[in-house]
Parts: C-alpha cells; sequence; structure tokens
C-alpha cells in the first residue's frame, strides 16, 4: 500500500515537471515573438517618420535630404519608448534596448550624426534577419535614391527620393552602408 501511494506521488510529480518544462518553452517563444514584433514595430514607426521628413526636406525646397543623413530617427517622433536609452553610454545598451551612437566626423567634427544600435535580449527574427542575443545591429539614416541602372550606387543623375534606415556593420570607428550584413562586435 504504501509503494502504491509513493508510486502515485513520483508520477504525479513527473507529470508536473513535464507541464512546466513545456509551460516555460511556450513562454520562451511568447517573449521571443513579443521581442520580434516589439522591435520590428519600433523599425517600423522609424521608417514611417523618415518617410514624412523626407517628404517635408523634399517640399520645403531649402535644405537637402543629405543634410539629414546619420540623423536621430527617434527624435523625429513624439513618442518616448521605456526601451529607448537616448545616447548610448559605454558602446552598446542594455540587453532589450535602443540607443542613438553619436559619432564625429573627422572633416567637419559636427556631431549629431551616428548610427541607431538595438541590443536584442534573445535570439530573435528582424526583418527576416536571425539576430543571436547580445549581438546589437545597427542602422544609418541615409538617402534612398532613384536607382535607374540597379546597381546599388548612386550615381550623378540618380537623384535622392527620400530618407531610410539602412543596416550598418557596428564596428569601432566606422559602419560602411553599402549592404552591410548588420552584425557587430
Amino acid at each position: 500500500m504504501e509503494s502504491a501511494h509513493w508510486l502515485r506521488n513520483l508520477v504525479a510529480l513527473v507529470i508536473l515537471f513535464t507541464l512546466g518544462w513545456f509551460l516555460l518553452g511556450a513562454l520562451d517563444r511568447a517573449l521571443q515573438r513579443t521581442e520580434e514584433q516589439s522591435a520590428n514595430m519600433v523599425i517600423s514607426q522609424l521608417r514611417s517618420a523618415l518617410v514624412i521628413k523626407g517628404a517635408e526636406v523634399m517640399l520645403a525646397r531649402h535644405g537637402s535630404l543629405e543634410e539629414h543623413e546619420g540623423i536621430n530617427p527617434f527624435e523625429l517622433i513624439n513618442h518616448h519608448w521605456g526601451s529607448y536609452a537616448g545616447e548610448c553610454e559605454g558602446g552598446i545598451p542594455e540587453p532589450g534596448n535602443w540607443c542613438f551612437r553619436d559619432r564625429t566626423q573627422k572633416e567637419t567634427v559636427k556631431q549629431g550624426k551616428g548610427w541607431l544600435i538595438y541590443n536584442p535580449r534573445q535570439p530573435i527574427t528582424l526583418k527576416r534577419r536571425r539576430i543571436e542575443s547580445d549581438k546589437p545591429l545597427a542602422w544609418k539614416v541615409t538617402t534612398e535614391f532613384a536607382d535607374r541602372n540597379n546597381n546599388g550606387q548612386r550615381e550623378q543623375d540618380e537623384r535622392p527620393t527620400g530618407l531610410k534606415l539602412l543596416p550598418v556593420s557596428l564596428t569601432g570607428e566606422a559602419a560602411p552602408t553599402q549592404d552591410a550584413p548588420a552584425l557587430v562586435r
């Protein structure tokens, strides 16, 4: 009788452990989807703000789109995300946060232009790219242009048509903007 009671308790514990294991897996997948959706929403809203800013610049006719390359796109939105840390302090933001790394241009010593950086908490898929946790991503605001010959390079006869976020490779000194793979460290 006592061994039957002990066996029932053991079976109950195994069942509870198995259910807990599956529940933790489902919770982890839900957290991953939530972070992916949040990051994709932020990127989409920043891209929308850049479209509007590009249109404003083109309609105003007293500025150029090139003057807005490298700006902080978070400054274009009248919304304050808790995950946006402002200026990057110490290199990269905490996991799950965004920041803007200001850089100094060597030719003009002009500040206020740089890269938007996001540090994911866990492995996620962002805009169809698989990103590992603690591998920060970077983007730069650049001009979009009418690429008539589809070579990805802007020639003098191809006019700028707006502003866009372009993934860049985050390195210590520079981030090339030519279709960089967007990863880091």
